[in-house]
């Protein structure tokens, strides 16, 4: 068991070390189109299906309420909370819409919507996105592999180098972070 804990830790810290190597340069054009939205006073939508779905919510909370300073709340939504909006959207229609329809629905030009996906092969986080791009509003994946049909429909893109859910998921929410420490530290400057 020691030596399976020490692979996975080593997997998930060459995975981070690779985003390092790589990845910055993706980091900073997304959260500098993060803190513009919110500098302008539009607002972060986010969703993904699972883990995902969770990030997205850990995000929005952070986004809302503090991740480490105390300060006025920055408005973000989770579209992965209300569940009597998910389950007749998906009993009407069907699950492939939950987020389009949401989008269709809260967001407007100037906000940015944010999907995650592990694989970038959901069907309701690319609707969402394509949605979202019809819209007129800017479009931010952060998906794993080879990106999929996500990363090629979003106006930028962020792919963790890897092809474990595992390790993408906690890469993803790694990076979560660094958006809230940098958004946090550059509008609330002093």
């Amino acid at each position: 068991m020691r030596d399976k804990i020490k692979d996975i830790l080593l997997e998930s810290i060459q995975v981070k070390e690779e985003l390092l190597h790589n990845s910055i340069e993706e980091i900073i054009e997304i959260t500098n189109i993060l803190i513009n939205c919110l500098k302008n006073g539009n607002k972060v939508i986010l969703f993904g299906n699972g883990g995902s779905a969770s990030d997205s919510q850990h995000i929005a909370a952070e986004l809302i309420g503090r991740f480490t300073k105390d300060r006025v709340s920055l408005p973000a939504i989770a579209l992965t909370t209300n569940t009597s909006v998910l389950t007749s959207l998906s009993n009407d229609y069907s699950f492939e819409v939950v987020f389009a329809k949401q989008i269709e629905a809260l967001a407007k030009p100037g906000d940015v919507v944010v999907g995650i996906s592990t694989s970038g092969k959901a069907k309701n986080v690319n609707a969402g996105i394509r949605q979202a791009k019809k819209m007129g509003i800017k479009t931010v994946a952060l998906t794993g592999g080879v990106g999929g049909e996500l990363a090629k429909t979003a106006d930028v893109a962020l792919i963790v180098p890897s092809n474990s859910t595992a390790r993408i998921q906690e890469a993803h929410i790694t990076i979560g972070h660094i958006f809230c420490q940098l958004i946090e530290e550059k509008i609330f400057e002093g």
